[in-house]
């Protein structure tokens, strides 16, 4: 993957990998060329698999923008920060970035539910 582009410049993955949270949903919005989806959805079946089988992890859902456009949104439960810290950043997985077309941009972050009465439940 060529390159991975903050939702909130302000405080990217990195920074919010160091708080301690849990439940998390990691959201990540991919964009790519279209003679590369084929590839794209190669690569993030097996990287998915790969987080499926950590510690932690909970469920994952992919979804692809209607139309024409060649943009993805993938989400993925976890327990906690902590033990998806854990699946990102060992060496296995971090390899497996690579892997993606070079078209391929991620823009992932973490959220939290919000109780929102009457609306939403946390």
């Amino acid at each position: 993957m060529s390159l991975l582009r903050p939702l909130d410049p302000t405080f990217p993955i990195d920074r919010q990998l160091g708080i301690d949270a849990g439940p998390v949903v990691l959201v990540n919005v991919f964009t790519l060329d279209n003679a590369d989806e084929q590839s794209f959805l190669q690569v993030w079946q097996d990287d998915a698999a790969f987080m499926k089988r950590q510690p932690g992890f909970i469920s994952t859902q992919l979804h692809r923008a209607i139309g024409d456009s060649p943009t993805y949104l993938n989400y993925a439960v976890w327990e906690s920060t902590a033990h998806f810290r854990a699946a990102f950043t060992r060496p296995e997985f971090r390899s497996k970035i690579s892997a993606y077309p070079s078209s391929a941009v991620a823009s992932p972050h973490l959220f939290q539910k919000v109780a929102v009465p009457d609306i939403c439940v946390a």
